[in-house]
């Protein structure tokens, strides 16, 4: 894989952190609850939307597979929502629900934007992007790839964001096993070096004797100091894996020239704020988007 100079891991991030907000409202936008609802899944909270909404391109997957590909959730967690997730709906109606839910909550948060030639042009090139995404040993990226394309913009630019993501999700799971990260040890690391408190990862249902185990193995191996942080070395683990997964996520962003990158990047800005301004997604995140690696050293 090649890059130009201008196709750099900065602009790989910072594509990431605009298109993420877009993607995200299908899991907190009311709209979304309501579609959930309708097809008969309990929505007092959110994990029986996400896990049915994020695994059903895949089809009706069983637990362990759906596990596996999301990486980070407790296996029980997983199998709490997912067990019996299709016979409440099957996974083709789960799919209608979430494109239409995706498109009521889009006309909702931009209004009169849905229909700006700036949203249009922003559609085309994410749209670009997303095409050029190669899938192979990408599973959650070629289930969503395999999809048909909606027509309206804002449906063009959800969708083109979903498989962008995915994309990058697949390759940061492969960035975390290169450098030995299991599913506890990777949040605790991240925990450590920054990205939340402990205490907002305890939504995946690791268990304190789980969570507990991973921090002792990340101490053994030097990575974590006695309160938790991470060390210089744990910090120096953390950016190598964000550094893989950026350069991972980077392929996709060469089908469209520098010129393009950064306009895109222009455009996208109102809509997100438009989004992260209607308060919907939470103010304490666990993907770290803020946080700045210094990948030069």
């Amino acid at each position: 894989m090649t890059y130009d100079a201008v196709h750099d891991l900065g602009a790989v991030r910072q594509l990431w952190q605009l298109l993420e907000p877009v993607h995200a409202i299908v899991c907190f936008a009311p709209e979304c609850y309501e579609e959930a609802a309708a097809l008969g899944y309990p929505t007092d909270e959110r994990w029986p939307m996400y896990f049915v909404f994020r695994a059903a391109p895949l089809g009706p997957a069983e637990a362990e597979l759906v596990s596996a590909l999301f990486y980070s959730f407790s296996p029980r967690m997983v199998q709490r929502y997912v067990d019996r997730a299709w016979h409440t709906a099957p996974a083709d109606r789960v799919l209608e629900a979430r494109a239409t839910a995706a498109r009521r909550a889009l006309d909702t948060l931009l209004g009169e934007r849905t229909a700006s030639p700036d949203l249009a042009e922003a559609a085309r090139l994410a749209r670009r992007a997303a095409q050029a995404a190669a899938t192979a040993g990408r599973p959650l990226a070629a289930a969503n790839a395999s999809l048909p394309w909606p027509e309206a913009p804002h449906s063009v630019l959800w969708h083109a964001a979903t498989i962008l993501r995915e994309h990058r999700g697949d390759g940061h799971l492969a960035a975390l096993q290169a450098h030995h990260l299991d599913p506890v040890e990777s949040l605790v690391l991240h925990s450590g070096a920054g990205a939340a408190p402990a205490e907002a990862f305890e939504n995946r249902q690791w268990t304190a004797d789980e969570w507990s185990a991973a921090r002792g193995r990340l101490a053994a191996q030097g990575l974590l100091a006695e309160d938790g942080t991470a060390t210089p070395a744990g910090l120096a683990l953390r950016t190598a894996v964000e550094k893989l997964t950026d350069q991972l996520a980077a392929a996709p962003w060469a089908a469209l020239s520098p010129q393009e990158v950064a306009r895109l990047a222009e455009l996208l800005l109102p809509p997100v704020l438009d989004i992260v301004g209607a308060g919907l997604l939470p103010a304490q995140g666990t993907l770290g988007i803020g946080m700045k690696y210094d990948y030069e050293n």
